[in-house]
Formats: structure tokens, C-alpha cells, sequence
């Protein structure tokens, strides 16, 4: 690493910081389509999140890439913690109250 010291504080580089970084692939998710009863994974660009004011009106969605079918599914806070950490688009629905 080239790192430069000024009066006592160290700098880096974003070259330097970023310097043997390699590339990640992608994250999966196991899915399963209630019509076809298919599983396959998907990638977070494939999967919605809605994230509401309750259990109810949260959950995820995503099209079956077998059938074609349109799945939505509830999701937990564990579901709701592992799709956002991997990437997935969330949308945050606002109550009209």
C-alpha cells in the first residue's frame, strides 16, 4: 500500500485503497413459485421489496422465471434484513392516514 505520512496523520489513495480488490459475484436467493412448485434461485436485481407499516403489508415479489406466474410472498424482518443486505430494491409504502 502507498501511504503518505503529513504531520503525523496517514493518507491513502483510492487506487491504493482499492488495489487488489477482486470481484464479488453476485448474490443468490432460493425462491419457489406456489403455481408451478419449481425452486430456483434468483439474483436481488430479479426481486422486489415493499416494506409497509405491518407484517401484512410487507413483502417481497418476484416473477417465476419457469412459468411466468407473479409470486408474492410476506416478509419477515429476517427476509426483510437479508434482501436489503443483499441488494434487492426496496420500496417503502406510506400509510394515507
Amino acid at each position: 500500500m502507498s501511504e503518505s505520512v503529513t504531520s503525523g496523520a496517514r493518507t491513502m489513495t483510492a487506487a491504493s485503497a482499492f488495489a487488489g480488490m477482486r470481484s464479488v459475484a453476485p448474490v443468490m436467493f432460493r425462491a419457489g413459485c406456489p403455481d408451478c412448485r419449481e425452486r430456483f434461485e434468483l439474483t436481488a436485481s430479479a426481486l422486489r421489496l415493499a416494506i409497509g407499516a405491518s407484517s401484512r403489508t410487507t413483502f417481497y415479489s418476484f416473477t417465476c422465471p419457469e412459468c411466468g406466474a407473479a409470486v408474492r410472498k410476506p416478509a419477515g424482518e429476517r427476509i426483510v434484513e437479508l434482501l436489503t443486505g443483499g441488494g434487492v430494491r426496496t420500496l417503502r409504502l406510506h400509510s394515507t392516514v
